[in-house]
């Protein structure tokens, strides 16, 4: 299946994709659901303004929710918001998740380190498989277990032949690594030409100035348009309210990364930006056992990850789209 027609935008089979995740999605609203509605009745037609309305009008009589639910309705883009605006929206989020999982979450947002510029390296000749970078993220990033979604997928391939493709995800249970085999992890690729961003057509998604793409959970439509012009299938989206346990949830939460996304959203791998800004490497750096994983600032001659690049043979994948992406390649 052609995920990306160039000439024509999306393909047919993901726009229809797209429509039934929009039905779906608006099947399950939920706190946001009647702002998010809203737009998608200015991107994709008027149904939805009717919900909207609705919706409004049941709420505009009790008080302090009705307040809290004003509030949110209209709150502005990201990057239209005053540093008090974005405040009072974190202490809101802060205050949703502690009555839904009773645990004391504070959200924070952390922003772009002047001057630097984060990428990733993987060396394929250390990573063997475990997939423990994967588990690390699931627990970072509060990500739902009930659907299962993970940011991270871990490619098993023939050594010598290298066709994603042909690549096996499911080989859970079997002993790790197996003879003659190479494992690919795949995640966001941060790319600095993306994709996904000039699909959106809310601006809800966008590049920072450290080279981390990220999306505003607060305005995604779920239209997963940028899903379909992703070529690295790095985007995952909540047909449901994402299932958490309280004694799971990771507290210390990032408003752009990885705090709790509701249903009908778009989520992916964001560099653990909550984590990296303040001068910590990302977690499934942190939990991988053999050392296969390099992170750094581009910009800084002396880290990691400049030393990957000016002494080693990288390769990025589908190089030939152009999306000049931020996470490298290498057997070292």
């Amino acid at each position: 299946m052609a995920f990306w027609n160039r000439q024509n935008g999306p393909s047919s089979d993901n726009l229809r994709a797209a429509a039934r995740a929009k039905k779906l999605a608006e099947q399950k609203l939920d706190e946001v659901a009647p702002r998010r509605s809203f737009l998608k009745g200015l991107v994709g037609g008027g149904a939805a303004v009717a919900a909207t309305t609705t919706a409004l009008a049941s709420r505009d009589d009790s008080g302090k929710e009705a307040s809290g639910f004003w509030d949110e309705f209209f709150q502005k883009h990201y990057k239209e918001m005053s540093p008090e605006e974005k405040q009072r929206v974190f202490e809101r989020i802060a205050a949703q998740a502690n009555e839904r999982f009773g645990v004391q979450v504070q959200v924070h947002d952390p922003e772009p380190i002047p001057g630097v510029s984060f990428a990733f390296a993987l060396d394929l000749n250390k990573c063997n498989g475990n997939r423990m970078c994967v588990t690390a993220c699931m627990r970072e990033n509060n990500q739902s277990q009930d659907p299962p979604i993970q940011y991270i997928k871990v490619l098993e391939l023939d050594r010598g032949t290298f066709k994603l493709e042909e690549g096996n995800m499911y080989y859970e249970g079997e002993e790790v690594p197996r003879k003659d085999k190479v494992y690919l992890p795949v995640q966001c690729n941060q790319c600095d030409n993306p994709p996904c961003v000039k699909a959106c057509p809310v601006e809800a998604t966008w590049k920072e100035k450290d080279g981390i793409v990220v999306i505003d959970y607060d305005w995604c439509i779920g239209c997963r348009y940028c899903m379909a012009a992703c070529p690295y299938e790095a985007r995952h989206f909540n047909f449901t309210k994402p299932k958490l346990e309280g004694r799971d949830l990771n507290p210390q939460q990032g408003y752009l990364s990885n705090r709790v996304r509701p249903s009908g959203v778009v989520e992916k791998c964001h560099f653990c930006l909550h984590r990296t800004r303040r001068g910590h490497y990302p977690a499934c750096l942190e939990a991988c056992p053999t050392g296969a994983r390099k992170f750094g600032d581009l910009n800084d001659p002396d880290s990691e990850i400049s030393a990957v690049l000016r002494d080693k043979r990288v390769f990025v994948l589908k190089e030939e789209l152009n999306t000049v992406p931020r996470f490298f390649y290498y057997f070292g």
